[in-house]
């Protein structure tokens, strides 16, 4: 995929597929796109992806058959991988799961026309930006530590469910699961609160997910001028110094920006 202009403007719109067929949308991108012959999409065997234009925007789509359920594991993985790899060169306004249209002249008429100056809009104010996720989690023994070291009431509980028999310490079992919880909860405020500070310097927005693990130290999903990139992964390589074994740091990335389109 690339950026460059188009010689012809013959083909913009794919020919309406066959009648089991419809049209499964991966995302909005700027009207001047070209896309790889051997690109390919969803479904078993793997739509060609094709590019439906209107205006200043363009759809990438492929055709997949009707009859054929779609949201397995391969498709999922297919559109990601699709849409990851258009965002690291053109801007991309991604769909999440895909929007499934009847015909390419649907597509046009149901949801590039309707929308075509949001969504132009939209592209302009990510372009030049891709969307990295950093994923902290906190290491089980070393987090454990922390919270006994610093919480009296917890080293209390291990004490007494070490001292009497299993059958006896049901409560304080509990008890001292639900404050471990409560206490890794408080440091993934405040971790994930000084993440997002020391990455704002080099990012153009900022959105915290919801943890994935009990013992998440931070999931925020960053906008990165792509002319600090580098910048952003050596403050990346920082903090995972710093951390060190209390946690293990994962940078996700470059992809879609999913958690910024707000269209």
């Amino acid at each position: 995929m690339t950026g460059s202009t188009r010689q012809s403007r013959a083909g913009d719109r794919a020919e309406a597929p066959p009648r089991n067929t419809a049209c499964y949308v991966y995302g909005i991108l700027p009207e001047d796109v070209e896309i790889s012959e051997d690109a390919i999409g969803v479904g078993d065997p793997p739509g060609r992806v094709k590019i439906i234009r209107h205006g200043e925007i363009a759809a990438l789509v492929s055709d997949i058959d009707v009859d054929r359920p779609l949201g397995r594991a391969s498709d999922l993985v297919a559109h990601e991988q699709l849409l990851d790899e258009a965002a690291a060169e053109v801007p991309v306004l991604p769909m999440r799961f895909g929007a499934v249209m009847t015909t390419p002249e649907a597509v046009v008429e149901e949801l590039l026309a309707p929308h075509h100056d949001s969504f132009a809009a939209a592209l302009k104010q990510i372009e030049g930006r891709t969307q990295f996720v950093l994923k902290a989690r906190y290491a089980e023994q070393p987090v454990l530590v922390e919270v006994l070291t610093e919480n009296a009431e917890a080293r209390q509980l291990r004490d007494r469910i070490r001292q009497l028999p299993e059958d006896v310490t049901r409560n304080e079992r509990i008890r001292l699961g639900e404050l471990i919880t409560q206490i890794i909860a408080a440091k993934r405020e405040a971790d994930t609160r000084a993440v997002v500070g020391r990455f704002e310097p080099f990012t153009a927005g900022a959105v915290v997910r919801d943890p994935s693990h009990e013992r998440d130290a931070a999931h925020v999903a960053f906008l990165v001028e792509n002319d600090r990139q580098a910048d952003f992964e050596r403050a990346v390589g920082e903090l995972r110094s710093e951390w060190g074994n209390r946690v293990e740091v994962q940078m996700l990335g470059p992809m879609a920006p999913y958690d910024f389109v707000t269209t």
